[in-house]
């Protein structure tokens, strides 16, 4: 399993699960432009991406908020990164996506709130993200 939808009264929570800290970024990316319930028009997108933060869980919340900026900005929904670089304080890669149509929910912004990001005793990762709707 990639990632789960959990109960929330108001907002979207999600949590991602991952082998390495790259993968988990990308289950995130993957659950959230899932949950965007896009309209996806038959045209292929690239964008260039580079991010730097203080740490893992700002790197993964700046992450997460670039793309939900750029999809909204250019009507485009991105469903897989490629990293050229993947350190816990900046990446930089290329995004893949189409262009949309209409997005059938709409995410306001990824909050720090019931943020966690850590890994497992087993060597695996997991993140939980709320994202408000």
């Amino acid at each position: 399993m990639k990632y789960e939808i959990l109960e929330h009264k108001a907002d979207l929570k999600i949590r991602a699960f991952a082998k390495e800290k790259s993968e988990l970024f990308l289950n995130m990316l993957l659950a959230m432009s899932e949950s965007q319930k896009a309209e996806v028009l038959p045209e292929k997108v690239k964008k260039e991406i580079e991010i730097k933060s203080p740490d893992l869980s700002a790197l993964l919340v700046d992450f997460l908020s670039e793309i939900l900026y750029l999809s909204q900005t250019n009507k485009e929904v991105y469903y897989k990164v490629e990293f050229s670089k993947f350190e816990d304080f900046g990446l930089k890669g290329k995004l893949f996506g189409q262009k949309v149509k209409r997005f059938g929910e709409d995410i306001k912004a990824v909050t720090y709130h019931e943020l966690d990001i850590r890994q497992r005793e087993d060597g695996s990762w997991e993140a939980t993200v709320l994202f408000d709707i």
